[in-house]
C-alpha cells in the first residue's frame, strides 16, 4: 500500500509538472510572421505564465513610487497605446512635470535602446530609471523591494514565479520585462495586408503607403516603423532646452537628437514628438512639409523638408491610420487585473 501511495503521489507530481510546462509553453512569446527576429534575450528570461502575471501586477503597482500613488501604468495607459494621453510631458509624483512626452510601450522585444535618448540598452534595466527619477516615482530600489516583501501576497507570487519567496532586484526586474516584452502590437490593418490575411488598402491608403515608402521609410522603417536611430528632425530647441542623445553620449554631434519613434498606434498616442509639441498628425506633417528649421545637426534627409501637398498629407494620414491596432489597446491580458 505504501509503494502504491508513493507511486500515486509521484504520478500526481509529474502531471502537475507537465501541466505547468504545457501552460507555460502555450503562454509564450509569439514571433509575428511579418516581423524580424526579436532581439530580446529570452534565453536569460524565459516567458512563463506566473512570471508574466507577476510582472503585470508590478506594472500597475503604485508601491513602486515614494508615496504609493504612481505606477508604471499611470504614465503608460493601455487605452492610449501605453502612453500618457493628452499630456505634452509626463506628470509624475506630486504632479511634478517631467521634461519629455511619455513614449508608448509596444514591441519592446525588438528595441536595442530605451527612452528618447537611448540611455538604457537593456529592457531588464529600464524600470530602474523611472523608479529613482525624482519627478517620476522618486523612490529607491531598496525601499521598493522592502515594500514588496512586507506585502501580504507578493512573497507567494514570487514563489509561484521563481520557486522561492525571495524578492530581489533581479527577479523584480525580470518579472516586469516578462510583461513588457509581451506587449506586441501586430494586428493592425497594415499587418493583415502584409500577411495576406484578406485585408486590402483603399486607394487613398495605398497612395499614402507609396508616399511613406518614398519619404518616410528610411527612418521609420517597416514593419516596426523605426530604425532605432537618433536624429535631429528640425523642430528646434524646446522650452526646456532638452539636448537629447547628447546627455547620454556627451558627443556634440548628438546634441538635440532623439530616438526615431515607431509610427504604430498614432491615433491613440497623441501628442507627438519628444516634448509633445504637436497635438495632431496634421501638425506633424505640416512641420515636415513647411516647418523644418535649418539648425546645426539637422538630419541630411530633411535639409529641404518633405514636399507634401495638403492632398498628399491626407493620403499619408490615411495610411498611418492603418497602423492602428485596436485589439492591442483592448486586450484584457494587458489590463490591470
Amino acid at each position: 500500500m505504501m509503494k502504491k501511495a508513493i507511486l500515486i503521489i509521484t504520478c500526481i507530481a509529474l502531471l502537475a509538472s507537465c501541466s505547468k510546462e504545457v501552460v507555460d509553453k502555450m503562454f509564450s512569446f509569439t514571433q509575428p510572421a511579418n516581423f524580424p527576429v526579436a532581439t530580446y534575450h529570452f534565453n536569460t528570461n524565459e516567458i512563463t505564465k506566473a512570471k508574466f502575471e507577476l510582472g503585470r501586477k508590478l506594472f500597475y503597482e503604485p508601491r513602486l513610487s515614494r508615496d504609493n500613488t504612481v505606477s508604471c501604468g499611470t504614465c503608460h495607459i493601455q487605452s492610449a497605446g501605453f502612453t500618457h494621453h493628452g499630456h505634452d510631458v509626463s506628470h509624475g509624483i506630486d504632479d511634478r512635470l517631467g521634461s519629455r512626452n511619455s513614449p508608448p510601450i509596444m514591441n519592446l522585444a525588438w528595441r536595442t535602446s530605451f527612452f528618447w535618448d537611448g540611455g538604457v540598452f537593456d529592457l531588464d534595466l529600464q524600470p530602474v530609471a523611472p523608479i529613482i527619477n525624482p519627478v517620476e516615482m522618486d523612490e529607491t530600489m531598496d525601499n521598493v523591494l522592502a515594500k514588496l516583501r512586507a506585502h501580504p501576497t507578493y512573497p507567494s507570487l514570487f514563489e509561484q514565479a521563481f520557486g522561492t519567496k525571495d524578492i530581489n532586484e533581479e527577479r523584480f526586474l525580470k518579472s516586469l520585462s516578462q510583461f513588457m516584452v509581451m506587449l506586441v502590437s501586430d494586428q493592425s490593418k497594415y499587418d493583415q495586408v502584409k500577411r495576406h490575411e484578406g485585408a486590402t488598402f483603399t486607394a487613398s491608403e495605398q497612395a499614402g503607403y507609396e508616399l511613406f515608402l518614398q519619404h518616410c521609410n528610411t527612418c521609420h522603417r517597416e514593419p516596426l516603423f523605426t530604425d532605432e536611430s537618433f536624429r535631429n528632425n528640425g523642430i528646434g530647441i524646446g522650452p526646456n532646452n532638452d539636448e537629447g542623445r547628447y546627455l547620454v553620449t556627451l558627443n556634440p554631434a548628438d546634441r538635440y537628437k532623439f530616438k526615431v519613434p515607431s509610427l504604430r498606434n498614432l491615433s491613440y498616442t497623441a501628442p507627438y514628438m519628444h516634448d509633445g509639441r504637436f497635438l495632431n498628425l496634421q501638425g506633424v506633417l505640416e512641420h515636415y512639409a513647411n516647418g523644418v528649421k535649418e539648425v546645426a545637426g539637422l538630419d541630411p534627409l530633411l535639409e529641404h523638408g518633405i514636399p507634401l501637398t495638403p492632398a498628399a498629407q491626407q493620403q499619408l494620414i490615411d495610411f498611418l491610420k492603418t497602423l492602428n491596432d485596436e485589439s492591442f489597446i483592448k486586450n484584457p491580458l494587458f489590463a490591470e487585473q
